[in-house]
């Protein structure tokens, strides 16, 4: 198949860029690199031997996606272009919502005008809101998010099912990801996030590289075992392989309408102070950190029933903590400034 990758130069993005390659789709990524660069496309290509088409873009630019949809014949369409920080969509929330919201409308009907209906969204667990029951299921409602960037992928969530009730040829998948770290295998793909990381992993990376003092982990008196914050963190490329699931899913069943959704997570919840611990025995560097404030829209636990995501797509996280970290290791102690150093 022939697929359009929004935000396909980022984090998530690049990791899914490859994994739809190796399973030998056609790739052509639109982004405009306000949080990335080309340089892990270049890199995409060496592993693969493969080419990727590259178009520099804003989701908002109706002639830009015009011009792209205008010059290819898409199968689907994966939507990962987004501001993905939930502190800072707490200080700038009308970036994120003009960005998230009215972006992913721009993007629906410049597929609407061209004739695509196959459609996959880069959703998230905060979808569930700040009172759901864990571990969270498909099935429960959608929440009300404790951030302006989880209330930008409930209404992106809300926009789809309404299209799909107007228009009965749209298909439409919202992947909920729970916390992605991690690295591909070979070490020269990775996350490399422009300015200070608002991610755990690639900040405590940078501090083992000498590239930050130290990692500052947000509240330690929160309702769990140690005091901090309960995650589901999940390998990048096991989340990669859930996007080529999920399009494979809908190229094999096509009387499929509608929406679904898919939780992609390992079921169990990590601590901060775990991930540390388990991330200085990979790496062997001692990682320095001090307890800070809590951080303005964290919740304190919540993890994934990923169940449906096995029984409907066949996708299991394959990929333990071990190899989280040794990966993570691996892709930042040989590239210690990031894609910067190209």
């Amino acid at each position: 198949m022939k697929v359009l990758v929004t935000g396909g130069a980022g984090y998530i993005g690049s990791h899914t860029v490859l994994a739809l390659l190796q399973q030998d789709h056609q790739v052509v990524v639109f982004d405009n690199l306000c949080n990335a660069s080309e340089v892990p496309l270049a890199r995409i290509e060496e592993i693969t031997g493969k080419h990727i088409e590259s178009v520099r873009g804003d989701i908002r630019d109706e002639a830009a996606l015009d011009a792209v949809f205008e010059a290819h014949q898409f199968d689907a369409v994966i939507h990962f272009a987004a501001l993905k920080a939930v502190g800072e969509s707490t200080q700038k929330p009308l970036a994120y919502y003009q960005t998230n919201v009215h972006g992913s409308v721009c993007l629906l009907e410049a597929m609407q005008r061209h004739q695509v209906t196959d459609f996959i969204f880069s959703s998230s667990a905060t979808v569930y809101g700040e009172l759901a029951i864990v571990p969270y299921l498909e099935s429960m409602p959608l929440g009300s998010p404790s951030s302006p960037y989880g209330a930008t992928k409930v209404m992106v969530e809300r926009i789809m099912a309404d299209y799909a009730a107007a228009n009965p040829e749209f298909r439409g998948v919202s992947l909920r990801y729970f916390n992605p770290i991690g690295a591909h295998e070979s070490g020269n793909l990775g996350e490399d996030p422009k300015g200070i990381p608002n991610n755990l992993l690639p900040y405590l990376a940078q501090v083992a590289v000498g590239r930050r003092a130290h990692l500052s982990v947000f509240g330690g008196d929160y309702p769990t075992q140690d005091g901090t914050c309960l995650r589901d963190y999940l390998h990048v490329m096991d989340l990669a392989e859930g996007h080529t699931a999920a399009l494979n899913w809908l190229a094999d069943h096509p009387l499929q309408r509608g929406i679904e959704a898919f939780n992609l997570g390992t079921g169990q919840g990590v601590s901060v102070l775990d991930i540390i611990a388990a991330f200085e025995q990979a790496s062997g560097v001692p990682v320095p950190y001090e307890i800070a404030p809590r951080r303005a829209g964290d919740l304190a636990a919540f993890w994934a029933n990923a169940d449906k995501a096995s029984t409907v797509l066949g996708w299991q996280a394959k990929r333990n903590l071990t190899q989280m970290m040794q990966d993570t290791w691996r892709w930042q102690s040989q590239n210690p400034s990031g894609y910067s150093e190209e």
